[in-house]
């Protein structure tokens, strides 16, 4: 079994858990009343000059704690100040120290679309995400089959919101449904959380035409983001990179607006 397998394995569990404390029938009741307008994820990427998705999450896998003691409201409000399209939230307790109560948080603190970032394996889990607050969601390939992400897809349209299927090899990109919204070309590999942005520029051919594209992990500078988005890619998803700095929100400003080298002081005869 590996990483990815046992993500999966323990989070049908968890799903099984919440729905004998919330039912199926119960957390769809609270979606259907709640009559809350998604935003739209795809039209803030159009019109955002910095195509970014924010990303807060406290740890991963594979590099353990991040920045376990982040607050999520102090960090969204500043990705949405320094001009971020839209936030992804992570809501996995065991592995990436998120919660729910994050997204809620984030829903309450910035108007931006919010992704909710999680490993979804339960129609349950679309719902669930619509009360507390996400504009869209994530459906990771690799982890489902086509079936799944399809009545998955259509849960998440009926509440308005939006689906992202991240996909991470290319037998994955015939997961990826007629109706799909947002294609995520994650350059992790899941087996041994290499990072290589490789994988985005030699999948993007092959990806389906008019869905929004997004370069997902290892985008490490502004060159990257202007490299991606001349081959096609219209968002980029960005975490670690914010994250691991004290002040996720300034890391984000700089990457946006890296300081020019001031050569004023530079005089000829010290060259």
């Amino acid at each position: 079994m590996n990483i990815l397998d046992s993500i999966a394995d323990n989070k049908r569990r968890e799903v099984e858990a919440m729905k004998h404390i919330v039912s199926e029938d119960r957390i769809f009741a609270l979606a259907r009343q709640s009559k809350r307008q998604p935003l739209s994820l795809k039209g803030a990427l159009r019109g955002n000059y910095s195509g970014i998705i924010a990303e807060f999450k406290r740890r991963s896998p594979s590099k353990g704690n991040i920045n376990p003691h982040a607050d999520v409201a102090t960090v969204v409000k500043g990705y949405a100040s320094n001009g971020a399209a839209a936030c992804s939230i992570l809501t996995d307790t065991r592995f990436f120290g998120g919660s729910l109560a994050d997204l809620a948080v984030a829903r309450q603190s910035v108007q931006l679309p919010l992704l909710r970032k999680d490993f979804m394996v339960d129609k349950y889990q679309i719902a669930e995400a619509y009360v507390y607050g996400a504009d869209a969601v994530l459906l990771i390939a690799s982890m489902l089959s086509l079936e799944e992400i399809e009545s998955m897809m259509v849960v998440a349209h009926d509440l308005g919101m939006e689906a992202l299927v991240e996909i991470h090899s290319e037998k994955d990109i015939a997961k990826i449904p007629a109706c799909t919204d947002l294609v995520g070309v994650n350059n992790r590999n899941l087996s041994n959380f290499a990072v290589n942005l490789d994988a985005s520029y030699n999948m993007i051919s092959r990806l389906p035409g008019g869905v929004t594209r997004i370069a997902e992990s290892g985008i490490s500078s502004h060159t990257d983001i202007h490299r991606l988005r001349a081959i096609g890619y219209d968002g980029f998803l960005i975490g670690e990179t914010f994250m691991k700095k004290d002040d996720p929100a300034a890391a984000m400003d700089v990457f946006i607006h890296p300081p020019k080298y001031d050569n004023s002081d530079i005089h000829p005869n010290k060259l």
